[in-house]
């Protein structure tokens, strides 16, 4: 439920700071009556989002054996796609995001209360789309309302920290909350692409899956707290194959190190000039 709720505090914030930068842009501009268009479009990019969950829920359901292993795999991978890809392109337009919605608020006004809507029902659609794919690559294997509740508690509380930022009373580093949480997500999405590889190994499509990479469920009780931590968070699991292990490290090290990079790049901050002594100030006051 961890790794559901961050998935839905992080999406569930793009998505309202989307929506509000779209609302005060209208209100500052006195256009109002174009408000109701704009929540069109995004109650519409909301169903839409919501129907494709349920869609491939409904759909993982229905099969069985290799079929709806081969089809949860494909998710799990597609969503590693979606993720860090979002990770990275919300990392580079974060400041000019307001800029550029602005901008195409603007010229979607021009055309017409229509393009209106369908400009705020695309860029609600984007983030929904990729939460409702997170969100089922996520919670598979679950057979618990937790996944529901993960993603519930998120989304209400990416509504509160939107709603607060509005109305200015509260402040947040945006950019260092997209990046730590960024980095979160990194190890979210190595989970879920070793559940992909998982996935193809019961399908028949990739070999080796009693080819156990370690085996710690001795030290790891799977109804340990921790472990249920663990695994919720980064799908560690006690005795993962070798391809698991492989495809965990092989995603997870590089990706994360290269999203962390500018941070590391960042140059030091000057030292501070040391404190002048009274003397070295002026020899003559010592004389006075």
């Amino acid at each position: 439920m961890t790794a559901i709720y961050l998935i839905g505090l992080r999406e569930g914030l793009e998505i309202t700071l989307v929506v509000s930068i779209l609302v005060a842009f209208l209100v500052k501009s006195d256009r109002r009556h174009l408000l109701k268009f704009v929540w069109a479009g995004v109650a519409a990019a909301a169903l839409l989002s919501i129907g494709v969950a349920a869609l491939l829920q409904a759909g993982s359901t229905y099969l069985s054996g290799p079929r709806q292993e081969l089809v949860d795999a494909i998710a799990s991978l597609v969503a590693v796609v979606f993720v860090t890809f979002m990770i990275f392109w919300m990392r580079r337009m974060a400041r000019q995001m307001a800029k550029e919605l602005r901008g195409k608020l603007e010229d979607a006004i021009q055309v017409g209360t229509f393009a209106v809507a369908a400009m705020a029902f695309l860029a609600v659609a984007r983030e929904g789309l990729e939460t409702s794919i997170l969100f089922f690559a996520a919670a598979q294997g679950s057979d618990t309302m937790q996944p529901l509740i993960g993603i519930s508690l998120g989304l209400a509380t990416s509504i509160v920290l939107g709603y607060l930022l509005y109305a200015s009373a509260i402040r947040i580093n945006l950019t260092k909350f997209f990046t730590w949480t960024g980095a979160l997500l990194v190890l979210v999405a190595a989970g879920i692409f070793k559940y992909g590889v998982h996935d193809l190994q019961e399908a028949n499509v990739l070999p080796g899956l009693n080819s156990h990479a370690f085996d710690v469920s001795g030290a790891l009780p799977p109804t340990a707290w921790y472990a249920e931590l663990l695994r919720g968070m980064f799908n560690f699991t006690p005795q993962p194959s070798v391809l698991e292990t492989i495809a965990w490290v092989a995603y997870g090290v590089p990706v994360l190190v290269i999203f962390l990079l500018p941070l590391l790049r960042k140059p030091a901050a000057p030292a501070p000039a040391p404190a002048v002594q009274p003397t070295e100030a002026n020899p003559a006051s010592t004389n006075a």
